[in-house]
């Protein structure tokens, strides 16, 4: 293992004539004589710089757009593999001050200062956290990201270096196995984070007040105290004592040697490829190869060389996964061998990814030679033939069929084979006289596939009902059946495959007793809920979902509790959710109706449906944009028509009085103009209705305030619904003061005046040329009238009619007790007033003022308030066309307490 052209230490190893690896590795020298002799000039021959420029090609090669990132690996990866066993996550800062000690050869005093600063750097107290939750520990991991990106910024660099040393420490525990790749995924954030903070941060100090470093640049425009940083760094790193941390804080800085010189990058590669060689457990080394190969291939993807030799160095270790170490920890975390495998596969993924961006098709025929050396592994196959590209496999098919049925599952199902090369032969043709002959291979194996996990269910399954059906026996046993059923559901996910089970839904039925029944569809419906990743139209899960959910439905009585029926209605709405049948929206609806007509006794469900059709109506018009056919209109007036029929089924009043304003807004958006009408409508006529106290989580309370709410709502949709031809001008809005004006408001409430002011926002509004706000398609009446003189009439008389309805209002608090109501109303009609009306009608301009006076008329006005208005109208009659601003201060007076 010595290196050709190193120099030989003074050291006593290096004369042994028996040398341990570790020596032999740095021929006796340590990691920093080593950067200290390749950044010394002097040592540094022309005939070594020839050799270099021979051997280096351009650094700035870069991977195109036709190679996956990383990026888009991550998130699968986080999702894959998770777990629900405790973590941990240990720190450990101890110092190791004494404890450096060199041998053999001298260590200059600058070397030996950064060691000890390294020393430095890693005391402290130990900081262990336990029993951790997944998603506490994702948490803690971004939060240690965050004080990464935190040091850095307030140039705290030796806590930052700290920081990723501590994390990179956390890759060499495998405690909790299975989810490895995820801890991978969630470090290696931190180590980017790292690499890409000093890299900028030496960039920065070689850009100076003229001119900055191009993409391209060459060590030689770097200056030297870039250059000193830079080997600083290195040098810490260097000294970091521990295998693990010390490659992969090196890794992430890996593109920095471009500051130094232009073979470094060529020269570190081959190193840290050679250091994973002393990681003993073969699924730590694999990760650390993977890492090494994706900041490979960000700074030097055209250096095939060091992935090629990352994936032959793995190849040699793969015997090590049966070995006993690996075997011995399996056992202990009770891991079977196929879950094990499925650990490697991102990682070998990507190295050969890697290995096989536009490699030419010679290194796909020695990918297949090494496989069938090692016994045709499933894992390695089906990542060589994920990873090289498909015309190549195409034109092997063959090949690799004769492959697949030799090879060594270990645990890794044939089928995924047959799916990965079935996926290759959609993208590229295979030969065309092998075509038969390939479909006849794949399917003699294909049809001997069977789940033999589902097979061994299904007998345990049917050997039960058959002792347990006789004499009712299972009355006496439906606890250990419950617990059957757990533990099914609990070890399979794939609903598809739970309910081709055949005697699942048999074994189901021996759930006589209601109460047993329901909690045991409860429990398969939260197992859904939890693993069901992706929508599904598969109609053997929704046939059976559809039983177990009307089960759960048809137990609700007049004697079922409140919070079980929202512990039902939720369960059956999760269900509802995940039901996709994609662009087939008759379909879709279709199912709704069912759903409709199975689970019409849960109020929270129909509320849920509404909602879900009313977004299938609006996904219709965004898929069907521009293609307004009659089917089209046909079926989202279908959509409509649903809501319509169902919301008076509904109890609550605000949940009808809320889904009507929506349902109607839809309707508008897809030009609907009738319809929209029609929900409008009853949401006017049911307005009366609403009762003067509404039960809110199970206690009492006034509904004026929900009907306020809901009223400016529906104001603010009012203003772009065109008027109706048959109808007359404002014909809604009309109807709707009509009902709020004989509507019983509570004596002690002012709600009615603010929805009137409300109502002359709205009326204000609609007399502008053009509206704020429009539907797309929909003209509303700004363009049917055209800012016709008849029709500001009318807005004009209705605003006069508002306006007396709440100067009554405010006449009727001239009592004493009410006088500070006055005020305050007051003081809100003024600033309506002011916000929307013109103040150059002198009618308008005197009603503000005696409205003003009127708010401090008793003094309960506030007198900052009033500060404030006044100062705000003097800066409004300063810009242009305000000039009647000017009148209008003047006349308003401030009036202090006595």
């Amino acid at each position: 293992m010595n290196r050709k052209g190193s120099t030989s230490s003074t050291s006593s190893s290096s004369s042994s004539s028996v040398m341990d690896p570790l020596s032999s590795v740095l021929d006796g020298t340590d990691p920093l004589s080593l950067f200290a002799a390749a950044a010394d000039p002097v040592t540094t021959t022309a005939t070594m710089d020839s050799t270099r420029k021979k051997r280096d090609k351009d650094d700035s090669s870069a991977v195109g757009s036709d190679f996956e990132p990383w990026s888009s690996k991550r998130g699968e990866i986080l999702s894959r593999y998770t777990t629900t066993e405790k973590l941990s996550i240990n720190l450990y800062m101890g110092s190791e001050k004494g404890k450096a000690t060199t041998t053999g050869s001298a260590v200059s005093e600058k070397v030996r200062t950064r060691l000890e600063e390294l020393d430095d750097l890693e005391e402290g107290s130990q900081k262990e956290l336990l029993n951790l939750t997944q998603q506490d520990y994702m948490n803690r991991i971004e939060e240690l990201n965050q004080s990464l990106k935190d040091a850095w910024s307030s140039d705290q660099k030796v806590k930052a270096l700290k920081i990723v040393i501590q994390c990179s420490k956390l890759l060499s525990d495998t405690t909790v196995i299975q989810f490895y790749p995820s801890k991978f995924v969630l470090i290696t954030d931190i180590l980017d984070t790292f690499g890409k903070l000093v890299y900028e941060r030496i960039l920065s100090m070689c850009v100076d007040s003229r001119v900055s470093l191009p993409d391209n640049f060459s060590p030689e425009s770097v200056n030297d105290t870039a250059k000193e940083t830079c080997l600083n760094w290195f040098f810490k790193i260097a000294s970091i004592r521990e295998l693990i941390p010390r490659f992969y804080v090196e890794a992430a800085i890996l593109k920095c040697n471009k500051f130094l010189s232009k073979t470094g990058i060529s020269e570190c590669l081959p190193r840290l490829t050679s250091m994973i060689r002393g990681i003993g457990d073969p699924l730590v080394a694999v990760y650390a190869r993977a890492y090494l190969c994706r900041v490979g291939m960000e700074v030097a993807p055209q250096l095939k060389e060091s992935l090629n030799k990352n994936f032959f160095d793995f190849l040699l270790t793969f015997k090590q996964i049966h070995g006993d170490t690996v075997q011995n920890q399996l056992v202990v975390q009770c891991v079977e061998i196929p879950l094990y495998l499925t650990l490697y596969s991102p990682a070998i993924d990507w190295i050969l990814q890697c290995i096989a961006y536009r490699a030419p098709e010679v290194l796909l025929t020695e990918m297949m030679e090494r496989c069938r050396k090692l016994g045709n592994n499933a894992l390695l196959l089906n990542s060589v033939m994920s990873a090289f590209r498909a015309e190549f496999i195409a034109a092997r098919s063959m090949d690799f069929i004769g492959m697949i049925k030799e090879c060594d599952e270990s645990g890794f199902p044939k089928h995924l084979l047959f799916r990965s090369l079935g996926l290759n032969l959609a993208l590229a043709d295979p030969p065309e006289n092998d075509r038969l002959q390939i479909l006849n291979e794949a399917w003699k194996v294909i049809t001997k596939l069977k789940n033999p996990q589902n097979r061994e269910i299904n007998t345990v399954l049917a050997d039960v009902i058959k002792h347990m059906t006789p004499d009712r026996a299972f009355e006496d046993a439906y606890p250990q059946l419950q617990s059957i059923i757990q533990k099914v559901i609990t070890y399979i996910y794939d609903f598809s495959l739970l309910f081709s089970v055949e005697k699942f839904l048999p074994f189901l039925d021996m759930f006589q007793k209601e109460s047993v029944r329901v909690e045991v569809c409860k429990c398969i419906m939260e197992s859904f809920i939890k693993h069901q990743q992706e929508s599904t139209k598969d109609p053997v899960i929704l046939n059976a979902l559809l039983h177990i959910c009307k089960t759960m439905h048809d137990s609700v009585n007049a004697l079922t509790l409140e919070d079980e029926k929202r512990m039902l209605a939720a369960l059956i709405n999760g269900f509802i959710k995940m039901v996709s049948f994609g662009r087939d929206f008759e379909q879709q609806l279709s199912f709704y109706v069912e759903a409709r007509s199975m689970f019409c006794n849960l109020e929270p469900v129909l509320v849920q449906l509404i909602h879900s059709v009313n977004q299938l109506a609006m996904e219709t018009r965004k898929v069907m944009k521009g293609n307004h056919s009659r089917k089209t209109a046909a079926f989202v007036r279908a959509c409509v028509a649903f809501c319509f029929i169902t919301i008076p089924s509904l109890s609550s009043i605000f949940t009808r009085l809320n889904l009507y304003l929506h349902s109607g807004q839809v309707a508008l958006a897809n030009q609907c103009l009738s319809q929209a009408d029609a929900f409008f409508k009853a949401a006017v006529s049911l307005v009366p209705e609403v009762p003067k106290m509404i039960s809110v989580d199970g206690k009492m309370r006034p509904s004026d305030a929900f009907l306020l709410e809901f009223l400016c709502n529906f104001f603010s949709t009012l203003l772009v619904v065109p008027d109706h031809p048959e109808q007359g001008v404002l014909f809604l809005v009309r109807g709707l003061l009509n009902v709020i004006q004989d509507y019983t408001w509570e004596d002690n409430s002012d709600d009615k005046v603010r929805i009137y002011t409300n109502v002359l926002h709205l009326l204000s509004a609609m007399t502008q040329e053009a509206y704020i706000y429009h539907v797309d398609k929909v003209d509303s009446n700004d363009t049917l009238y055209g800012g016709d003189s008849k029709f500001l009439t009318e807005i004009n008389k209705l605003c006069e009619t508002v306006i007396a309805q709440i100067l009554d209002h405010l006449k009727t608090l001239g009592k004493e007790e009410t006088l500070k109501r006055q005020s305050q109303l007051a003081l809100y009609f003024f600033n309506t007033i002011l916000a929307h009306g013109d103040l150059r009608n002198n009618k308008l301009n005197q009603l503000s003022v005696n409205l003003w006076n009127l708010a401090q008329k008793h003094g309960f006005a506030d007198t900052k308030t009033m500060v404030k208005t006044l100062e705000y109208i003097k800066r409004r009659s300063k810009q242009p066309e305000m000039s009647h601003f000017t009148d209008l201060a003047l006349r308003l007076p401030l009036q202090s307490r006595t």
